[in-house]
């Protein structure tokens, strides 16, 4: 059976960024925009992830090896928003490792994959990146802030391979085995989104519906700030936008690879009780809302209306408060779009 990512609550931007893209790098649109002069420490890091980056599907993990992935894959990027401390702790993120010495900054610009502190780094910048992607929107000054805080993470704390965030402590924890996890970007965005849900509604995912709900918006997040991030920063992208975790998921699935998609045909009648699989009928219905309205009307809609989105809500219940939000915020138009979306799925009473 495929590897699913933990359904995230356990029991109980474009701001200005500095980034060094690839010599060369381009969009299908043109060569990449030049990118502000970088003033804090550099990182490298995945360009979302290797899959994604070279279009090379036989990438395998080769027990972490550095040569395993080419050097294409990788790109230099400042760390923003650093408090000052000389450790991955700042504004919006803050990595604790339970393998390996702690990263040092100094260095962080030299470790690639076979480094634990590789992944430290990736998942405070994904982190961050996050974070700012949602400021960029709004999230935080005209709209209410959405888990714009520090966020606790923690490095192959699960100590398997898999991921997950508690609402006990307010933390991710990226696991190890296959591709550790927080090699690949969207993963670390899609556990984020898990935060940001809980932060909108505290205890969100206490039924079986908006479990799917949680896990279909942990999957458009990642590949939504992943797809805003190449686009800014003139990164490659050569594998298909819908696709969620392309290399994370290269030990577990056929090719072309992905954990799940946010492009599949599933219906409301086609639930089964599993929430990473009833996940894709909402995050279809996200992806299309996208498709319709464009990425920022969107994405300041969806986020917006799961303020109003109640711990247990269902798939009827949290459509019409998308819909809703729509018409407040941009009319009957976006409403209209939003509607349609939904219907699509087929999902009841809209």
């Amino acid at each position: 059976m495929a590897r699913r990512i933990s359904r995230g609550l356990i029991a109980a931007a474009t701001a200005a960024v500095a980034l060094i893209a690839p010599a060369g790098a381009a969009t299908a649109a043109g060569p990449a925009p030049a990118a502000p002069a970088a003033t804090g420490p550099q990182a490298r890091i995945f360009m979302v992830n290797p899959v994604q980056a070279t279009g090379d599907q036989t990438l395998t993990d080769a027990k972490d090896a550095a040569d395993a992935v080419p050097a294409s894959a990788y790109a230099l990027a400042e760390l923003r928003n650093l408090d000052g401390s000389g450790t991955l702790t700042g504004r919006w993120a803050s990595v604790k490792s339970e393998t390996g010495p702690a990263a040092k900054l100094a260095a962080a610009g030299s470790y690639n994959r076979s480094d634990d502190q590789f992944e430290q780094v990736m998942a405070y910048f994904w982190v961050n990146e996050a974070q700012e992607y949602l400021q960029g929107l709004g999230f935080g000054s005209d709209l209410p802030g959405a888990n714009d805080r520090p966020q606790a993470i923690r490095i192959n704390q699960w100590g398997a391979d898999n991921s997950f965030f508690t609402d006990k402590k307010n933390e991710i924890r990226f696991g190890k085995g296959g591709v550790d996890d927080a090699e690949d970007a969207e993963v670390i965005v899609h556990e984020y989104g898990h935060a940001v849900h809980n932060a909108q509604v505290p205890g969100f995912g206490t039924s079986p519906e908006a479990g799917a709900i949680g896990e279909a918006f942990g999957d458009y997040l990642a590949v939504e700030v992943g797809a805003h991030a190449a686009g800014r920063y003139g990164w490659a992208v050569k594998t298909e936008a819908a696709c969620v975790a392309d290399w994370d998921s290269t030990p577990y699935s056929g090719t072309p690879h992905c954990l799940r998609r946010l492009d599949g045909t599933k219906v409301y009648a086609d639930r089964v009780g599993e929430v990473h699989a009833d996940g894709e009928i909402w995050s279809r219905a996200l992806w299309d809302i996208r498709g319709a309205l464009g990425a920022r009307t969107a994405d300041r809609i969806i986020v917006n209306a799961q303020f109003g989105f109640a711990p247990g809500t269902s798939f009827e219940d949290a459509a019409r408060q998308t819909v809703t939000t729509a018409q407040r915020m941009y009319g009957t138009s976006a409403a209209d779009a939003v509607r349609t979306a939904f219907r699509a799925r087929q999902i009841p009473g809209i």
